[in-house]
């Protein structure tokens, strides 16, 4: 009765794997984003002086969660610390990982040779102790295989590069192209396969039997799976590579391998089970279009990446939201049989969870429509350009009631780097440190310097979601002077402005660079959003936080900061 009842859910759960796989990047999203490109830190020796007392202060804040200044014990808010904060992030990839792995057992390559594995332990052993342990080794072997590979990709990149590479607008571009592909091979244009020598090899050390012939055995598996799975390991490397953790690919490939050797152990523990696994069939197929749609979906992100970061303004809010709308609304006709592509099998009827993924998947793109006006889509927010480069904007003026809150920068005249910077959600921001300091000490405002980037997924949860919280809002608006630096920003400085780190003795040529440098040197940190309250004294009101999605201890850090300047 449990296998009937196992045969009739797990298509079910078959569908619901992919919508789990629309999550990775999520994932991905809720590690800390550091950006530091062309930035190379240094060891800084105990008795050299600190550069100056706001550096010394953040020291001081890292051993304790109070900040002393001039005597006085200051109000700040609770921080993360920086190894919870990692530890969260490798979390996050090894999740994004495991789903990986999931999916990629759902693929054509692999799915049936899951019970022809399975079946060579149980027949070729004995016992069935020696065949689960002969299974278990198996399954090790493709663990330590995929592990191996993500250690490759940090031995060849480095730690430093993998730093850099979320914010690099070379290589967002190449990933961008990398994913097109990735996806186009999905969608069934092509495959991707490896040299068929090397599958020949490795098949041929795989018949010396023992441990040795198990290891060659799996070596086979991740060689002729390769067309199926290569998208899928291609696009956790990418995203674990820009996630900035040096484990990051490591760790997201021993998720991915832990997921695909599961079932190899638990089938061969259990042999009966895989009577309720369903036939291969024409809907493995769907699967790997599904996955395709959903690459070409991630693929923009990384072209909307390069297009902020280098101001080319081709592919702004709306843009992007077309783009994901026409992908999510193809994705939803596929599933309802009305899209088909070449090695799709005839769809004589829907089944019951095909609907259900199909129905989802439509209202996510209906969901999507009234971004194109503006809606803030909270959901994706992260993942979608500003909400200032939307061209039709209903949304940002109800904020004010209707009035664009900037008078004050109509009466300063245009900010330094506004012609290339937008300010979030009509906000007065200033986007350089000196010019937004000397305003402060003339309207007696205390400064939140906000350290962000245009491959910030957090920073634009943070402007989507926390921001226009009304308390927030009117809080950020008439208190504080705001000073949004991006690290990550490629224009050119002038000729004038360009300089050598006395921090990390590299020559600073970018906006990016410059802030990134500041931010590394004055503030001992590297990771954004990064929130900093100062006085006009430069010196800290409170400890600095990151993204904190929660709106009310976002405004009590803010309150704090206050408080402790109009003392």
């Amino acid at each position: 009765m449990i296998f009937k009842y196992i045969q009739t859910s797990v298509k079910t759960l078959v569908l619901g794997l992919l919508l789990l796989f629309c999550s990775v990047s999520l994932a991905f999203a809720q590690a800390a984003d550091t950006t530091m490109d062309d930035l190379e830190f240094t060891e800084i020796k105990e008795e050299a002086p600190l550069k100056d007392s706001i550096t010394a202060t953040i020291v001081a804040a890292s051993k304790d969660s109070s900040v002393i200044t001039d005597g006085k014990v200051m109000v700040s808010t609770e921080l993360v610390p920086a190894e919870q904060e990692e530890e969260k992030g490798l979390m996050g990839i090894f999740i994004a990982g495991f789903i990986g792995g999931l999916a990629a057992l759902l693929m054509p390559c692999i799915f049936p040779m899951l019970p022809l594995t399975v079946s060579f332990f149980t027949k070729g052993s004995q016992n069935k102790g020696k065949a689960v342990s002969r299974a278990m080794f198996y399954g090790l072997s493709i663990i330590v295989i995929y592990v191996v590979l993500g250690l490759l990709v940090t031995v060849i990149f480095g730690a430093d590069a993998l730093n850099s590479l979320s914010t690099n607008g070379l290589f967002n571009f190449l990933f961008f192209i990398l994913l097109l592909i990735f996806a186009v091979s999905f969608l069934g244009a092509f495959e991707i396969t490896l040299p068929s020598s090397w599958v020949n090899k490795m098949d041929a050390n795989s018949d010396k039997g023992g441990l040795a012939g198990l290891f060659f055995m799996a070596g086979t598996l991740a060689l002729v799976s390769f067309s199926c799975t290569g998208p899928i390991i291609g696009t956790l490397l990418v995203q674990a590579a820009t996630s900035g953790a040096l484990l990051g690919p490591a760790i997201g490939m021993f998720g991915f391998s832990f997921a695909l050797a599961i079932p190899f152990a638990l089938f061969a523990l259990f042999p009966s089970w895989l009577s309720a696994l369903p036939k291969s069939g024409g809907w493995l197929n769907s699967v790997k279009v599904v996955l395709g749609f959903l690459e070409l979906a991630l693929a923009m992100k990384f072209l909307s990446n390069v297009d902020l970061a280098y101001h080319w303004n081709w592919f702004d809010r709306e843009v992007f939201l077309v783009l994901w709308i026409v992908i999510f609304g193809l994705m939803g006709l596929y599933l309802l049989g009305k899209l088909k592509f070449s090695h799709d099998s005839p769809v004589h009827f829907i089944s019951v969870p095909r609907l259900m993924i199909a129905v989802i998947v439509l209202s996510f793109t209906v969901y999507m429509v009234p971004g194109l006006w503006g809606a803030p889509l909270k959901s994706i927010s992260a993942f979608l350009p500003p909400q200032s480069t939307q061209d039709f904007d209903l949304y940002t003026p109800t904020l004010t009631g209707g009035v664009i809150a900037t008078t004050d920068k109509h009466a300063e005249g245009p900010h330094k780097y506004s012609e290339i910077f937008h300010a979030p959600l009509n906000l007065n921001v200033f986007f350089d440190y000196e010019e937004g300091m000397a305003y402060a000490k003339k309207v007696n405002k205390p400064v939140m310097i906000d350290f962000t980037g245009h491959a910030c997924v957090n920073c634009r949860k943070m402007e989507a979601n926390v921001w226009p919280d009304k308390a927030v809002y009117s809080k950020l608006s008439n208190d504080f002077v705001i000073i949004q630096l991006y690290v990550d920003d490629k224009t050119e400085l002038t000729q004038d402005e360009k300089f050598i780190s006395t921090f990390s003795g590299k020559s600073v040529n970018t906006i990016g660079g410059k802030w990134s440098d500041f931010q590394a040197a004055k503030f001992n940190s590297n990771s954004q959003p990064y929130y900093v309250l100062l006085g006009h004294d430069e010196k800290l009101l409170v400890q600095p936080t990151g993204a904190n999605y929660n709106a009310e201890e976002y405004l009590k850090f803010l309150n704090s900061g206050l408080i402790n300047f109009n003392k």
